[in-house]
């Protein structure tokens, strides 16, 4: 594998002691984070953001947690509970871990710093930043940009070993993948997509005409896995560790956690036997049985993915396809370029199959990948630009050159057009129809109804705070962790997001199949459907109401609020 054209060498400038680079890149990671943190709270909560809140909130008043799949991984849960033990229980509080992780991502670009040139490691930091889709989910209490994120990472930190031996690298990717795994289901494939890419990429070489070359590559790999036993050994315990602290129960008083010292054994084993048992049983086995309801066709879900990727992530799209054949052909290739480039074509058609629905997240998880070959493309036509007007300036060249011209104005309109982008869809309201959006995002403003519900709430000393009315919201009772069994899964999904903004309001809940309380003894808010609404009325006439849509379209709901 190359490390960039010997020609950049010499690129590398400083101010003073200071590598310029590190600061390009250092400035357009707090662009990017400043990016994922303006406004934050703008946005009501996603049904499945409001379900990560809530059980969060109840982790940190139980103290007791336990990885379930079915309600994600513990990354969230884990950093969440200890964030809002120091932060406000607010829309935007609830999501900085998350900005964090995407804002930071552009840092990733250092490790791919000599594989990659100068200014397309400069490139990689900017893709990182300014892509759309990025850009929305890292504003977004879901796990799938951490998980992109960190996978990065852990490349990149092998790559860095790699070409530099350094053993932190090795054992910050070891610490990365793991962080991945507890992030998100979908990094369980990320080991199958990165085997697939690099035998594209071995393949690749043998088809170019060099199939001894490929075969040496392989050959010295082994070898260079045997010289190097030690740190990588090392790098297992890192790896082992991250996944206890995050995969490991914790406790209330008598059972097993990671916080009893003497259920430490116990827990550890829980962490790294029996929650892989777990996803399998979730993911895979449930998957396989013959019972299980079939999901959307696979070739749909794929245009849905690629539909996806074109409306909200095309600036990175078009930069890849000329970064990753302009590598493709040139004689000196580099194998990280064309890595990212496979990794993303297989993770098209291994992501949805994951997945097995078109929701725009999923989309997340190939564009770290997208993003090398992107580099690039942005870092060549930059390049071309740059020398045009340069020569324009001193003299050296007065000619129009067509092709420069229209490269000029493709980095100009990516770039516009990507920012374009990025502002009007990670930051305006949500609205059917939108690439960006999935059909659980609120489309209504919720900070009304918060407004007049908190404090009647807070003053509410008798009995239930919030009852929830009708047959769509009625459960069994009110659960203190999931998974919800089966009969109630439903009407407890129907409440979403409106239990994170309860459960912050720390109110008490009840549910009934009909209006059958009197006046006297209602609670302060009642939550209804709009068939309901008559009813409740007539027994509430002095409560005030708000018609709420929880979604893009439809599930619409009536919230009646007593008067303070």
């Amino acid at each position: 594998m190359s490390r960039g054209d010997e020609a950049d060498a010499g690129s590398t400038g400083r101010l003073g002691r200071v590598d310029r680079v590190v600061v390009a890149v250092a400035v357009i990671a707090l662009a990017a984070l400043a990016a994922r943190l303006l406004f934050l709270g703008a946005r009501p909560f996603h049904w499945g953001e409001g379900r990560v809140g809530y059980w969060t909130l109840r982790f940190l008043e139980t103290g007791a947690w336990e990885y379930r799949p079915v309600a994600g991984g513990p990354f969230l849960y884990v950093v969440g509970r200890w964030w809002l033990s120091v932060a406000p229980p607010t829309d935007a509080a609830a999501r900085v871990p998350v900005a964090v992780v995407g804002g930071l991502l552009p840092l990733a670009a250092l490790l791919f710093r000599g594989t990659l040139r100068d200014d397309e490691t400069v490139a990689l930091a900017g893709v990182l930043a300014a892509d759309p889709l990025l850009v929305y989910y890292s504003r977004f209490l879901r796990g799938d940009v951490p998980a992109a994120a960190f996978g990065l990472v852990a490349v990149g930190g092998v790559v860095r070993f790699r070409d530099t031996g350094s053993r932190p690298a090795l054992y910050l990717a070891a610490a990365s993948f793991a962080l991945a795994l507890s992030a998100s289901g979908f990094a369980v494939a990320y080991p199958f997509v990165w085997l697939a890419a690099a035998l594209l990429v071995v393949d690749e070489a043998r088809v170019r005409g060099a199939p001894r070359e490929a075969l040496s590559t392989v050959g010295a790999a082994g070898g260079w896995l045997v010289d190097r036993v030690t740190p990588l050994a090392r790098s297992l315990f890192v790896f082992l560790a991250v996944v206890v602290v995050f995969f490991a129960p914790r406790a209330a008083a008598g059972g097993v956690g990671l916080n009893r010292p003497a259920t430490i054994p116990t827990a550890v084993v829980r962490a790294l036997v029996a929650s892989p048992k777990k996803f399998a049983q979730v993911h895979v086995a449930f998957r396989l049985d013959p019972g299980a309801p079939a999901g959307p066709a696979f070739i749909p879900v794929v245009a849905g993915y690629a539909s996806t990727l074109v409306h909200t992530a095309w600036p990175m799209l078009v930069a890849a396809l000329v970064g990753f054949a302009l590598e493709r052909y040139r004689r000196d290739t580099r194998s990280v370029v064309a890595f990212g480039g496979y990794a993303a074509g297989v993770g098209l058609l291994v992501f949805p199959l994951s997945s097995m629905r078109a929701e725009p997240w999923t989309a997340v998880h190939v564009l770290p990948w997208l993003a090398l070959p992107a580099a690039v493309g942005v870092a060549r036509l930059a390049r071309g630009v740059r020398g045009y007007v340069a020569r324009g300036l001193t003299g050296a060249d007065t000619s129009v050159n067509p092709a420069r011209v229209v490269a000029a104005l493709l980095v100009v309109s990516a770039v516009g057009a990507g920012v374009g982008t990025a502002v009007a869809g990670a930051y305006a309201p949500a609205q059917p129809g939108s690439p960006f959006a999935q059909f659980a995002q609120p489309s209504d403003d919720l900070d009304p109804m918060l407004d007049a519900a908190e404090p009647v709430i807070a003053a509410n000393v008798d009995g239930a705070d919030v009852a929830y009315v009708g047959d769509r919201f009625d459960t069994e009772r009110e659960y203190a962790q999931p998974p919800i069994p089966t009969r109630d899964q439903k009407a407890w999904g129907a409440r979403l997001p409106l239990q994170w903004y309860f459960e912050r309001a720390d109110a008490d809940v009840t549910s009934v199949p009909s209006v059958t309380f009197i006046p006297g003894d209602a609670p302060p808010v009642v939550v209804t459907t709009p068939e309901r609404r008559v009813a409740v009325h007539e027994a509430l006439p002095e409560y005030r109401q708000f018609d709420l849509h929880l979604g893009l379209w439809d599930r619409k709901v009536v919230v009646f609020v007593a008067p303070q």
